[in-house]
């Protein structure tokens, strides 16, 4: 008998009426809006204008949301096209199914498009969002909770999920490694934010510490798993994935640190020149301010030399009555 546990939900859709709310739209939407509030944070603090990194995002959400199904679809493509199977089920993006590689590297594709329109460096954006991507999958990964999906093997310890019979799945209590990869995400944020006040990351470093450090959980974690999966020479598809994308970031950071070490220290043109219009307005005003107060330094110098002339005269004029009087 377990003593403890954590209990899944009965249910992961919640009606409004007419309209459903499905748990699993509704993490990632939160973990959205959680990336871009964050994201625009560290934006202005490094410089940049309010509003950029939503703009930006306008074009990375959807890219990213395509990539993501995508490389789900495409490494699990025996859910949707083998035999007894309806490839529709594909596009039904609210039962689950988002691969992170896919979501981040078409999601760069967007972002660097949205970036190229705005005349900013994509390096630099992806810096400011970093740790708002972490905080975003550590919200989006309870999605997998409401869906009773993507949990660990069979275990008995007090922290254990419990998962009811259903399609594709057996009743039991399982490792919640949606539980895991969430507060692996949160460490993840902390780091990069340490990190990145700590020795000033710069021209990407920041977001492919991010990478580095998530792809080393995402390892250990992908390992507990018990869903089905494709496996090379013994190991997991995203366990492989997961080893080639971290080298690959530790690798720019090393040769980046070289190439162009510090930090940008102009990350939107368009703010700078802003600043500086507003700069040399308030030196006209101060100007304007300067000359106003001139003439009357003038006047006040002309007051003094008459009021000395005016002295003089009296003064001469007493010494002439003297030397007649004399």
């Amino acid at each position: 008998m377990d003593l403890a546990y954590i209990p899944s939900p009965s249910t992961g859709v919640i009606d409004l009426g007419p309209i459903p709310l499905r748990g699993y739209a509704f993490c990632i939407i939160i973990g959205v809006f959680v990336a871009v509030w964050f994201g625009n944070k560290r934006w202005i603090a490094r410089g940049g204008r309010a509003g950029t990194v939503a703009d930006i995002a306008v074009w990375a959400v959807p890219f990213g949301l395509v990539g993501g199904r995508l490389y789900h679809v495409i490494t699990d493509y025996q859910l949707y096209f083998s035999d007894g199977e309806d490839w529709v089920d594909a596009f039904k993006i609210w039962q689950g199914g988002l691969g992170i590689w896919g979501a981040i590297a078409l999601g760069a594709v967007g972002a660097w498009i949205g970036c190229r329109r705005r005349g900013i460096p994509l390096p630099a954006w992806a810096d400011a969002l970093a740790p708002g991507i972490a905080f975003a999958q550590a919200i989006g990964r309870w999605g997998n909770w409401f869906n009773q999906e993507l949990y660990g093997k069979s275990t008995d310890v007090p922290w254990a999920l419990k998962i009811s019979e259903g399609p594709n799945r057996v009743a039991g209590t399982y490792h919640p490694t949606f539980l895991y990869e969430s507060l692996w995400c949160i460490g993840v944020a902390l780091l990069v934010i340490w990190a990145d006040r700590r020795f000033r990351l710069g021209h990407g470093r920041a977001f492919a510490l991010y990478v580095a450090a998530y792809c080393t959980g995402r390892a250990w974690i992908e390992y507990m798993r018990v869903d089905e999966a494709h496996h090379i020479l013994g190991l997991r598809l995203n366990v492989w994935t997961a080893l080639i994308v971290f080298v690959l970031a530790v690798a720019y950071i090393v040769i980046s640190a070289k190439v162009r070490p510090g930090r940008e220290e102009i990350v939107e043109p368009g703010a700078v020149d802003a600043e500086g219009v507003e700069a040399a307005e308030g030196d006209d005003v101060a100007g304007d301010a300067d000359s106003a107060v001139a003439p009357d330094a003038d006047a006040g110098g002309d007051a003094g030399r008459a009021e000395d002339s005016a002295v003089e005269v009296p003064e001469k004029n007493g010494t002439a009555e003297a030397a007649k009087n004399g």
